[in-house]
């Protein structure tokens, strides 16, 4: 048995899309909320968690209902497919109302209150294809070769935040907006429409979804050892009860885990510019960094997922993001702009997320039937939308009323919350057998 490396690529393009999209909405929203209409910390912070809200209810029920669904293209495609193509053209409005109500025009197509039903509607359809979007990697993957896919997953999504980093920070230097009235950012919505509608047309054209998803269910049918599931009266499957309380403290652990990284993810470009003066350019130069020091590590977190174990490499991706945050406290609270020393601290934010992402997703699906791969993909987002929902707000109240430099110092905190948890998760931990001889180059060609 060995991972098909070209598929997997390719299924991760939708991931990469959908990284690349997060990324900008967590580092230009805000800025476009504080700096154009003016809102304060509170209602920026509701706002940017109204996504993880929406996310609690939708994702769950559009990973389940793609788990029900049976097209001649898949279960996943037409919702990667639509959810896509109509996000990507909402986008595009986006800079319209923004500019047009900073140059002062009147009417209902500009003001604060279309901004956010705009918005609104990007997020649902987000919703819409985010968890058949992630499924689909599960679906075409036999179980012990999840935590090397989902690395390859993991990879793709990094690399589309490279790509979207670099741009900005090209096309957005520091020198670009300091000191600007208003920042025109529709070239960079244009950019993220396109990037988005072509990962995922090239995604479609290349991978037949019904096709892979047979094949793989025919090998799973092969290996009933693979099944943690059970089977009750009605012939529906359901986990046994040391699985099931395993699966909760995942989730606990997931949700603490995003409460920590969504905090500095959705403040971090105004806590630079209230402590250092720097801007987007600065932050997205450091977020950069973190997911160069992301991208180079998931392969090497996979293949050693495959050896130790998946929840020994979560243990080092959560103990080792505690440290790295506890150390940018010490760092952005004692220097007045980005230094060398916060840059390597970023790339080791990337690793130690990396060790997390990777190994997380598997772990959750291991524990059911492939054919609940989206229902438990949605349980998966469920949980980490729950953390996303709480974090933007509560740090943003805790930033205004207490201080900014209160930042790290939380999310130092709830990183170490997840790994108690962690602890005591106890299944969903399986591991590739390990390859001998000339099979041992197999996994990588």
């Amino acid at each position: 048995m060995r991972l098909n490396y070209k598929n997997t690529f390719l299924t991760g393009l939708a991931f990469m899309s959908i990284i690349a999209f997060w990324q900008l909405y967590d580092n230009v929203i805000p800025l476009l909320l504080t700096n154009t209409f003016h809102l304060s910390e509170e209602i920026t912070g509701v706002i940017m968690a109204s996504d993880n809200i929406l996310a609690l209810f939708l994702l769950p029920f559009f990973g389940r209902l793609s788990d029900r669904t049976h097209t001649r293209i898949g279960r996943r495609m037409p919702y990667i497919l639509g959810g896509t193509l109509v996000t990507a053209l909402l986008l595009l409005l986006l800079p319209v109302i923004d500019n047009g109500y900073a140059a002062g025009m009147t009417g209902p197509l500009y003001g604060l209150v279309p901004f956010v039903i705009v918005l609104g509607f990007i997020l649902i359809t987000m919703s819409v294809y985010r968890s058949p979007a992630v499924a689909l990697m599960p679906d075409v993957t036999p179980k012990p070769l999840r935590s090397r896919a989902n690395a390859i997953i993991n990879l793709m999504g990094a690399a589309g935040g490279i790509i979207y980093l670099a741009f900005t920070a090209v096309m957005f230097p520091k020198s670009r907006t300091e000191g600007v009235p208003h920042v025109n950012y529709q070239l960079l919505f244009v950019f993220m429409s396109l990037f988005m509608i072509v990962c995922v047309l090239i995604m479609f054209f290349t991978i037949k979804e019904n096709d892979l998803y047979h094949k793989n269910e025919k090998l799973e049918k092969e290996h009933p050892e693979w099944d943690l599931t059970e089977t009750d009266s009605s012939d529906n499957a359901r986990l046994p009860d040391p699985v099931r309380r395993s699966m909760i403290f995942l989730l606990m652990s997931i949700a603490l885990w995003y409460i920590g990284y969504n905090a500095v993810t959705t403040w971090f470009t105004t806590y630079i510019s209230v402590l250092m003066g720097e801007g987007l350019g600065g932050a997205s130069t450091c977020f950069l960094v973190a997911n160069v020091g992301a991208i180079v590590s998931y392969i090497p977190i996979g293949f050693m997922a495959s050896k130790v174990g998946r929840k020994k490499m979560i243990y080092f991706g959560t103990i080792l993001l505690t440290l790295s945050f506890a150390m940018c406290y010490f760092l952005t609270t004692t220097a007045s702009s980005v230094t060398f020393p916060m840059y390597v601290t970023f790339a080791l934010v990337g690793v130690a997320w990396a060790s997390i992402s990777v190994n997380s997703l598997p772990m959750a699906v291991e524990m059911c039937k492939g054919a609940d791969a989206g229902k438990y993909t949605g349980l998966y987002y469920t949980a980490s939308m729950a953390g996303q929902v709480v974090t933007p707000i509560f740090a943003g109240f805790l930033l205004k009323y207490i201080s900014y430099k209160v930042l790290f110092i939380y999310a130092t905190l709830f990183s170490l919350l997840s790994f108690i948890t962690m602890t005591r998760v106890k299944h969903g931990d399986a591991k590739a057998a390990s390859p001998k001889g000339i099979e041992s180059f197999e996994d990588y060609e």
